[in-house]
């Protein structure tokens, strides 16, 4: 089946020649020049990723980043000029999958477009069914069955995860207060495949706060260890469902 893509950009010789390349690769692409462009698109009809333009007329780039991730979990590719890291990073922090500085090799586009539409389709296979005996993680009074993937929060209720979530919480919570660093935690969650993008983790460690924490601005389960990775403060208990 073709993916469908979205364009985001203001700049028509960016949008249009972009999407007469994508199209030889056998992509379905639309383009939109906005925000209100895009959120008519999104009204419209179903994508399998979308190229969004940080520096957009009206509504901005990251504003437009958080309301995919928040209403429609479309992954997103974000295309910036802005070279300095901490905006970049904020980027993946409101929900996007990777980003492509300009200007860029549209071949090097090509890959980072069929890396995420992969990760996006491992994540969307659904879990197995539960065995008889299920093993999971109790950590501040939630629970996570490894053999169901299944999370529950205090009150008991069901929280979905997505594949690469679920591989993520695991990972952390069978290594609590031990500092883990970016390529440690693609290494385990990733199963040994390539990664394209190793900030690619941040996003999901981002996702992944914002269904545990009370403050995902202000973590207290899962901390940043600034120039390092990430340390998992709960205490865990492991054994029998």
């Amino acid at each position: 089946m073709r993916s469908r893509i979205l364009i985001v950009d203001d700049h028509a010789d960016i949008r249009d020649p972009l999407a007469a390349y994508l199209r030889r690769f056998e992509f379905d692409v639309e383009t939109v020049a906005d925000g209100t462009g895009l959120r008519h698109c999104l009204q419209q009809h179903g994508f399998d990723l979308i190229l969004l333009d940080i520096m957009l007329p009206g509504e901005g780039g990251l504003s437009l980043c958080r309301h995919i991730a928040e209403h429609h979990g479309t992954p997103v590719i974000l295309l910036t000029a802005v070279t300095e890291q901490a905006d970049r990073i904020a980027g993946l922090e409101v929900g996007a999958d990777d980003y492509v500085a300009k200007p860029f090799d549209p071949r090097e586009l090509v890959a980072r477009i069929r890396s995420v539409l992969r990760r996006a389709r491992r994540e969307a296979v659904p879990a197995p069914a539960a065995a008889a005996t299920e093993h999971a993680f109790r950590f501040d009074d939630w629970t996570l069955n490894v053999t169901s993937r299944e999370l529950r929060n205090p009150a008991g209720e069901p929280i979905s995860l997505s594949t690469t979530e679920f591989h993520l919480l695991r990972v952390l919570a069978e290594n609590p207060n031990r500092v883990l660093t970016r390529s440690q935690l693609l290494d385990l969650t990733q199963r040994g495949e390539a990664a394209t993008f190793d900030r690619s983790i941040d996003t999901q460690v981002s996702r992944l706060r914002r269904k545990l924490e009370v403050d995902a601005r202000n973590p207290l389960m899962i901390k940043t260890i600034r120039g390092d990775g990430y340390l998992f403060t709960a205490r865990v208990e492991a054994g029998p469902r």
